[in-house]
């Protein structure tokens, strides 16, 4: 019987690498397999950073991914699995149509895709993922934060400082924090926690600032303006 199997990790637990060798073990059995994905580091490929990779079809926002394997399959007449990577970038329309080429296609689906945002927050594709699953699989490769701890949250940073606030969908370099420009880092729960409230304060100081300027904004200047000519300062004049 054919099942949605959703294995999820951090950044750097080795997803893309087990989607690459599921890929390429059924392949060489013979089977039929399409391998999608959705702003992965390298266009039209999965790839993994120990520099394996695979063509792979580009899933956009549109993408109907059960048609698109009922199209396949009636081309080619079988198609055994079907290998997603990055599914937290998938709508949660997505995931379902998924779900039914499991149920109505006897296609095998293996989703794999980080749990939580930069944020902090399960993405909406994973949040489906997790909801439709018959199996989940949590990876145990042992990621690690910069203090040796188990990474367990997923960082960004801009010019080197973490921030929660932005566009979920943004891709940068996973190298760690570098001045001028997005990237990520493994963090530990409690690292992150500890960023995530010191980048909630600076937006809070600027809202601060904001309100304080509407604030003053507020003030009613129309009408006459009563000036006491004594209170008004003598010029000076140079000599």
């Amino acid at each position: 019987m054919a099942e949605l199997r959703f294995t999820f990790g951090t950044m750097g637990s080795g997803k893309s690498t087990q989607a690459l060798q599921i890929h390429h073990n059924l392949r060489a059995r013979g089977l039929h397999t399409i391998l999608t994905t959705q702003l992965d580091r390298a266009e039209g490929r999965v790839s993994s950073r120990l520099g394996v990779s695979a063509d792979a079809e580009i899933v956009e926002p549109h993408t109907d991914l059960f048609e698109m394997v009922r199209r396949r399959m009636a081309r080619q007449g079988s198609v055994d699995a079907v290998i997603s990577d990055e599914v937290q970038f998938y709508t949660p329309i997505q995931c379902e149509q998924l779900a039914r080429v499991v149920d109505e296609l006897a296609v095998d689906i293996y989703a794999f895709g980080l749990l939580t945002s930069f944020q902090g927050e399960l993405f909406p594709g994973t949040a489906r993922m997790l909801e439709l699953a018959d199996q989940r699989i949590e990876i145990q490769v042992e990621a690690r934060c910069w203090c040796g701890a188990r990474a367990t949250h997923n960082g960004r940073f801009v010019d080197g400082r973490q921030v929660v606030s932005g566009q979920l969908k943004v891709v940068g370099d996973t190298g760690g924090p570098t001045s001028g420009e997005v990237t990520y880092d493994l963090l530990c729960r409690a690292h992150w926690l500890d960023g995530a409230r010191k980048a909630s304060g600076s937006q809070l100081e600027l809202l601060d600032v904001d309100e304080a300027r509407s604030e003053s904004d507020d003030v009613d200047h129309s009408g006459p303006v009563e000036v006491n000519p004594d209170a008004v300062p003598t010029p000076l004049k140079a000599t």
